[in-house]
């Protein structure tokens, strides 16, 4: 006889290889305290509706409880044989409490319970890594604080377009993780949705409350739809496209950190406690943590294609094949929270070469739109003052000169109605002050500062919610903490 807590109609053993195919326990024990959390509340709700008794709730509590300590101790050991977390838990429940651990899969499936651990589990994730934004963003709107007054060339098509301020820079990754916040915050709403209930896929003749579970958990609501509950993933899909996001404003920053560092910008140098050195240049300085930032962002647009593919095709409603978006969602949570964290103090121990930046902005003709302006506000078409400025900077490559080093009268070549004033406009401080104002990027940082206030509060509320959820079943509430090694390594 089979040894599967399934297995009353299989007169077989399961083909070994197959067992270890099928089997996610090496993986999915990730979900392992969420496992608990939702067990815990589930069998609460079933003595709420007089399906368990008083009694038989307490027994599975406590059995549910020694577990979770157990894990915690590394004191477990997992089965290939139990395939998932969900079983190895009930075995382990079984051997503790006796046969009433057999009614708490009374009125549910793995498929909605697998579902339920994914939702408690990435909810929390959700959280913590919005808290990861905020702590970078924190650190980029230190430097530009520092950096109103330091100007640098600004790039278009990589190309020395027209001088800005550094405090801009970094406000437009403020700005990009500002974004990337709000799209987190915004799948809250489908995330903290219960499917618990719906049971394999068209909910139980058990006369279940599914409000009480979902409200026990914190959830806002439950699946309307059973067939959905147990069949969607969309908000692990959500999750990893924002994900794919917030990596490639990462990558899009390292790109430009890279370069500035490089002795042909040498805008910038890292701390050497964030690079490392060539096993056979003595005197390398390489920036391999940004770059290991910008390559792992492939492997997160990869989990995103991986569960895009895996989900294209399948008939409702759950289906063996969504086992498949585990592995890539646990190593985006990974790979976006290693690298969050380590990019925030990487990033305030910068140091910027502000004289050499500036310097760079005098090389270039980047002056030269503030200068057409000039003649369009003179009276000239714009097309017209383009073709003029155009002219002028040819002239000045020809003489190796900058236009502001061109006499009057030579500017006047070009066009009769440039004066003595156009050197204070055209000065590479006006330019710059021209098009934003210190009094500007003062009201972009304030207003960045009250966004930051708000985020704090989003995340504050949140993890108050979570918090007294994992307290009242006397479970650890700690996103940072992954399942440990040995848990993992005990699988067999």
């Amino acid at each position: 006889m089979s040894k599967k807590l399934w297995g009353g109609r299989y007169t077989s053993p399961t083909n070994s290889e197959v067992e270890a195919y099928t089997a996610s326990i090496n993986f999915d024990v990730e979900l392992a305290y969420e496992d608990i959390l939702g067990s815990m509340a589930h069998a609460m709700m079933l003595s709420y509706c007089g399906i368990i008794t008083t009694e038989e709730n307490d027994q599975l509590q406590q059995g549910l409880l020694d577990i979770a300590n157990k894990i915690s101790q590394n004191q477990l050991q997992f089965s290939i044989e139990d395939e998932d977390i969900h079983m190895n838990i009930e075995r382990i429940l079984t051997e503790k409490v006796g046969d009433v651990a057999g009614k708490l899969h009374t009125a549910r499936s793995r498929n909605d319970q697998v579902a339920l651990d994914l939702h408690l589990y990435l909810r929390k994730q959700i959280v913590s890594i919005v808290e990861l934004l905020i702590c970078l963003q924190d650190t980029l709107l230190t430097l530009a604080k520092q950096h109103v007054q330091t100007i640098l060339p600004g790039y278009t098509h990589l190309q020395r377009a027209q001088p800005i301020y550094l405090a801009q820079h970094w406000l437009a990754y403020i700005s990009m993780f500002q974004r990337d916040i709000e799209r987190l915050e915004n799948s809250w709403t489908r995330v903290n949705q219960s499917p618990l209930g719906a049971a394999a896929l068209t909910g139980t003749s058990f006369p279940i409350n599914r409000q009480h579970v979902a409200d026990a958990l914190g959830f806002d609501g439950i699946y309307l739809n059973t067939l959905d509950a147990v069949s969607d993933r969309d908000f692990i899909v959500e999750f990893i496209s924002a994900a794919a996001l917030i990596m490639m404003h990462l990558s899009r920053m390292s790109e430009e950190l890279i370069l500035w560092s490089s002795q042909e910008f040498n805008f910038i140098s890292f701390d050497e406690r964030y690079c490392t050195g060539s096993s056979i240049m003595p005197q390398k300085k390489n920036p391999d943590v940004v770059e290991l930032g910008r390559g792992k962002t492939g492997r997160v647009y990869g989990a995103l294609l991986a569960v895009l593919t895996m989900l294209k095709g399948l008939p409702l409603a759950y289906n063996k094949d969504m086992q498949e978006d585990k592995e890539p969602l646990f190593d985006v949570i990974k790979t976006l929270r290693q690298t969050l964290s380590i990019y925030s103090p990487l990033v305030s121990t910068l140091k910027t070469n502000d004289i050499i930046m500036r310097q760079a902005a005098h090389n270039g003709y980047l002056n030269a739109t503030i200068l057409a302006e000039y003649l369009v506000k003179k009276g000239l078409r714009f097309r017209a003052a383009h073709e003029v400025v155009g002219k002028m900077v040819a002239f000045s490559i020809s003489k190796q000169c900058s236009i502001e080093r061109l006499s009057l009268h030579e500017m006047q070549q070009f066009s009769m109605i440039i004066s003595e004033d156009v050197y204070e406009i055209i000065s590479i401080d006006n330019a710059a002050t021209a098009c934003i104002s210190s009094p500007l990027l003062n009201e972009e940082i304030t207003m960045r500062e009250q966004q930051l206030r708000a985020n704090h509060t989003w995340v504050s509320e949140k993890e108050d919610l979570l918090k007294s959820v994992y307290l009242k079943y006397s479970l650890p509430y700690n996103p940072m903490l992954l399942m440990p090694h040995s848990a993992r390594s005990s699988v067999g």
